[in-house]
């Protein structure tokens, strides 16, 4: 890598998702995470930093009302309310 940036493995992954290691190498599985910057040694893949900068998980369980994300406008009542 050319780049000077340290680069992450799964455990500072992990912390920077506030998810278990476990949890980062099963989205890593899935394809729920960016694809990694580094695939040289096999089965420790690692990231830039950069490459989570604006990167938003998407699926089950991200709680996007805690993050930057507008909310949907509202939009008619729900049927039956008056």
């Amino acid at each position: 890598m050319a780049d000077d940036q340290k680069l992450w493995g799964y455990p500072e992954v992990a912390a920077h998702l506030g998810i278990s290691v476990g949890a980062a190498r099963s989205r890593k599985s899935r394809g729920s995470l960016p694809a990694p910057d580094d695939d040289s040694v096999p089965d420790r893949p690692r990231w830039k930093p950069s490459t989570f900068q604006g990167w938003k998980p998407v699926g089950r369980g991200f709680r996007s009302d805690l993050h930057d994300t507008p909310a949907p406008p509202s939009s008619s009542p729900a049927p039956g309310a008056s």
